[in-house]
């Protein structure tokens, strides 16, 4: 069953959204994902990871790859 989650406050939104989606975790999924507004200005992009499998590989992506600072994303399982 698919779980989608959001953020958007003064806090970095990666670890709330992550927190939130291993909550989901019961229901039962195969993949997750999370994208965050990052940058500021014109410089704004959408940075996305998603990763099959347990939110843990996700995490594992998320540390591998650029510090995520946004204070606005959301998340999803399915």
């Amino acid at each position: 069953m698919c779980g989608i989650v959001g953020y958007a406050g003064g806090r970095p939104a990666a670890p709330i959204i992550l927190r939130a989606l291993h909550d989901l975790e019961y229901r039962g999924y195969d993949s997750a994902g999370i994208a965050v507004l990052s940058g500021s200005g014109d410089g704004q992009h959408l940075a996305v990871t998603k990763r099959q499998g347990k939110i843990v590989n996700l995490e594992a992506a998320l540390a591998d790859g650029e510090p995520l600072d946004a204070t606005t994303g959301m998340g999803h399982t399915r």
